[in-house]
């Protein structure tokens, strides 16, 4: 995702909860980028990011709300515990990130844009992402209240809901579960039209779109990022 950003001319403010990696990432992008960590479980750390971005370039003008857990758990094995850590880092924190951010664009009297990268398990979900698909869902009605809030500041809000996409995490999962090394190329075309997930680097690209001024004034909407029709499909 920074790359792509840096690679079309921005400034970006990486965060994780790694610092090794973190600084490995912004070594690799050079001056163009900075980097913050901390736990996004705690509330505070929304408001570091922006204070930590606007430290290093000066201002912010675009929120990639890109962070989230994705634990499975069947609704009869979950607990309060279990909801309100999956809750807190996947709905809470990128609400607070926006509060942040939105607060940021009053201040410099800028416009701005906040792109937030849900999943298409937010209008189902499969049976052992009950909670999961939950907090997805609801970030699509915070998009959407937002940006009817925000439109006349020129602050506009636009969600990704993104299909099955290759990452670290996801590639262990599977092989844990039984797939084989090199899976992710190699999947039935009822699953994958393409006989393969998504990678990263194509989410990137539709991110970097919503991102940017080529996709204003558009604001408020629900982006499927997926290789299938994800409602009414037969």
């Amino acid at each position: 995702m920074a790359e792509r950003l840096v690679a079309e001319g921005a400034r970006v403010l990486i965060h994780g909860r790694d610092a090794a990696e973190v600084d490995a990432a912004v070594a690799k992008l050079g001056a163009a980028a900075a980097g913050a960590t901390g736990d996004l479980a705690e509330p505070a750390t929304a408001q570091a990011i922006v204070d930590a971005t606007i430290a290093a370039f000066g201002r912010i003008d675009g929120l990639v709300n890109n962070a989230g857990i994705y634990p499975r758990g069947i609704l009869t094995e979950t607990t309060a515990t279990f909801f309100d850590h999956i809750f807190a880092i996947n709905t809470r924190a990128p609400l607070l990130c926006a509060e942040a951010a939105i607060r940021a664009f009053r201040a410099q009297k800028s416009p701005g844009a906040i792109v937030t990268v849900g999943s298409i398990n937010a209008y189902c979900g499969l049976s052992n992402l009950t909670v999961y698909s939950m907090s997805k869902g609801a970030l699509m009605t915070m998009t959407r209240n937002l940006a009817n809030t925000l439109g006349p500041e020129r602050i506009r809000a636009n969600q990704l809901n993104v299909g099955w996409t290759w990452t670290a995490n996801e590639d262990a999962t599977q092989q844990r579960e039984g797939r084989k090394p090199g899976w992710q190329n190699h999947l039935p075309l009822r699953d994958a039209p393409t006989g393969r997930i998504m990678q990263p680097e194509e989410i990137a690209a539709h991110t970097a779109f919503w991102l940017s001024e080529d996709s204003a004034p558009v604001s408020g909407q629900i982006y499927e990022a997926e290789q299938f029709p994800v409602i009414g499909r037969g």
